[in-house]
C-alpha cells in the first residue's frame, strides 16, 4: 500500500510558495489554507502576535540594539539582555523576550544577524543563548 506523500518541492495548485515574517515576533511562517483568501494581507503568525503588536517600547529596543552595536567595533556582538537593561532598568528581565523579538525583526530587514557559538543561525528556530551583531555586507 503506497501513500501519496508530497515532497517539499511540490505544492497543490494555487498555493503560494513564499514564507512571511511575523510583524510582532519576527519568526517566519508559512502559508495556511485558512489564509488562502487573504494571504496578501497576512502580517502575523498567530492571534497572540496580532494582540501583541509592536509598541513604542519594542521600537526603542530595536533602536537601542542598533545603537549598542554601532558603539562597538565591526564584528562585535551584544546579548539581547544588554538592550533590555538599557531600556528597562531594574525591570529588564521582563523585556528579555521583547528584546529577542526586536532582534528577529531587525534580522528580517537585514540590519543584524543572530549568532550562536559564533555561527549565524535562523532566528525562527534558535533556542538558548543568542548574540546579535551587525549584518555583514557582501556575503
Amino acid at each position: 500500500m503506497t501513500q501519496n506523500l508530497q515532497t517539499p518541492t511540490t505544492r497543490p495548485a494555487g498555493r503560494p510558495t513564499s514564507h512571511r515574517t511575523c510583524a510582532t515576533c519576527g519568526r517566519t511562517f508559512a502559508w495556511r489554507r485558512s489564509w488562502a483568501e487573504n494571504w496578501d494581507e497576512v502580517r502575523y503568525c498567530s492571534q497572540a502576535c496580532r494582540r501583541e503588536r509592536p509598541t513604542a517600547v519594542d521600537r526603542t529596543l530595536e533602536a537601542t540594539i542598533l545603537d549598542l552595536l554601532a558603539r562597538r567595533g565591526r564584528g562585535a556582538s551584544i546579548c539581547p539582555s544588554e538592550a533590555a537593561q538599557v531600556v528597562g532598568g531594574d525591570g529588564w528581565r521582563l523585556l528579555m523576550e521583547r528584546s529577542r523579538r526586536a532582534a528577529r525583526r531587525l534580522v528580517a530587514v537585514g540590519s543584524v544577524e543572530i549568532t550562536q557559538q559564533g555561527r549565524v543561525v535562523d532566528p525562527s528556530t534558535a533556542r538558548g543563548p543568542i548574540r546579535i551583531r551587525l549584518a555583514r555586507r557582501g556575503r
